[in-house]
């Protein structure tokens, strides 16, 4: 689909719900002993995956579309430790936060063998660090190469560690952490800064005795889980492609409404605000206590000019998803912006630093790509071109929005890759558009 330059963009867009948050509340759910029910539970091709593993494991789901149009979902589940053991591989699509965090749940059924498979994308991401931990803990797991997709696990009576993530990783965090609810114990999780807490608010909520000293978590062994409601807040991420697009197209307005800014989310608004951007909405601070809820807030977005800034190592987690829009962003900067420490980019759904790089270059950008970043050197803006999203969603929508802000407009080959996290993303672009 081709993406014409913008006049501007106008108006007010709710983001659709909150992907981290939709796996979440389905995988906790299913873990639960008594039905949870998940208002705005996000309707695409990843959740529906969880959906659909975690009723292979025995939990009985039903979903419904409610009088807004937003998904409600209610999973009736097996309990911690009677997930059922289907004959066939669980197929976890596309969706990478399933493939990490499933195994911790799995891990505790002891005597019974799962294989987790995905897409020929899902099968280029590693598993190994999920492995070693779950390995240590006393569960037996085989892979691919030893550290590629399809994943085998097999149960068994687990014990609680301490265990220092190597990476900071709220997927390879969230894994252990549901793991420690059936060892015999307490464990501790340790990383080297700050990642995403939705897995650890959401324990809270469900009963769970949970700690946090720093970047430490420490989580008590439980008889069960009692998730009764979960409220899923607009997605962040998806907010941050319709920020970014409000913000370098001229003389843009744009509020964005209900957005989740649970302060482990945010990293990416603080790296647009030291730019100069203009993001008006209530954040939570950072470092804030471990809370049960998540905050949510309206956005108000405004076009103006954007300075060069670099992004150090430690803000890199809990900006991972976003780091394709700060190179966008950097196009549009005066001066050279640098993003450094982001490693993690290169095994996502593509080597994203790869792929950004590439992208961006071949619409004109001057960008240099790094063993683990990018430097952009601002030029004002975009020529223009084609941009291939190889599969990747977060590539096709950062293409779509640079072709809004170009000179002669982008052409996004695969931009239905963007409904892996965003359906609607180009109905709703189209709906601010003005010419």
């Amino acid at each position: 689909m081709r993406f014409e330059p913008a006049t501007r963009l106008t108006g007010t867009l709710v983001p659709p719900p909150d992907k981290s948050i939709s796996h979440r509340a389905a995988l906790l759910g299913a873990m639960s002993s008594y039905p949870t029910r998940i208002s705005n539970y996000l309707d695409a091709a990843d959740t529906r995956s969880t959906l659909a593993a975690v009723s292979k494991l025995g939990a009985l789901v039903q979903t419904r579309e409610s009088r807004d149009g937003a998904l409600e979902v209610i999973v009736r589940g097996t309990g911690l430790r009677e997930a059922l053991e289907p004959k066939e591989p669980i197929d976890v699509g596309n969706a990478g936060t399933l493939l990490r965090l499933l195994p911790g749940w799995l891990a505790a059924q002891r005597g019974r063998t799962y294989t987790l498979d995905g897409d020929e994308s899902i099968r280029r991401r590693p598993v190994d660090r999920v492995m070693v931990p779950l390995q240590q803990m006393g569960a037996t797991l085989q892979a691919r190469e030893g550290r590629l997709p399809p994943l085998t696990i097999t149960g068994a009576r687990l014990r609680a560690i301490s265990y220092e993530l190597p990476v900071a990783s709220a997927q390879v965090k969230s894994c252990v952490l549901l793991a420690a609810l059936t060892a015999d114990g307490a464990t501790t999780v340790g990383e080297p800064s700050a990642s995403r807490d939705h897995t650890e608010r959401m324990l809270r909520r469900a009963g769970v005795k949970i700690h946090r000293f720093g970047h430490h978590v420490t989580v008590v062994n439980a008889d069960e889980l009692v998730l009764e409601a979960v409220e899923v807040p607009a997605d962040a991420s998806s907010a941050a492609f319709m920020v970014t697009a409000g913000l370098i197209v001229p003389g843009s307005r744009l509020l964005i409404k209900d957005v989740g800014v649970n302060w482990t989310r945010t990293g990416f608004l603080e790296i647009v605000r030291r730019m100069g951007g203009i993001v008006l909405g209530e954040m939570e601070s950072a470092g804030s206590d471990l809370a049960s809820h998540e905050p949510v807030s309206d956005l108000d977005v405004a076009a103006g000019p954007l300075a060069a800034s670099t992004v150090e190592p430690e803000e890199v987690p809990l900006a991972i998803d976003e780091l394709p829009l700060v190179a966008l962003l950097g196009c549009f900067a005066e001066g050279e912006t640098v993003v450094r420490g982001a490693a993690e980019l290169r095994l996502k759904e593509s080597d994203r630093i790869a792929t950004v790089v590439d992208g961006l270059s071949g619409l004109g950008a001057d960008i240099e790509a790094m063993s683990d970043g990018f430097v952009v050197r601002g030029k004002g803006g975009l020529r223009g071109g084609v941009i291939d999203a190889g599969g990747d969603h977060r590539i096709a929508m950062m293409g779509a929005i640079a072709g809004l802000a170009s000179w002669e407009g982008v052409l996004v080959r695969g931009v239905e890759a963007a409904a892996i996290s965003y359906p609607g993303f180009v109905e709703d672009l189209q709906r601010l558009v003005r010419r």
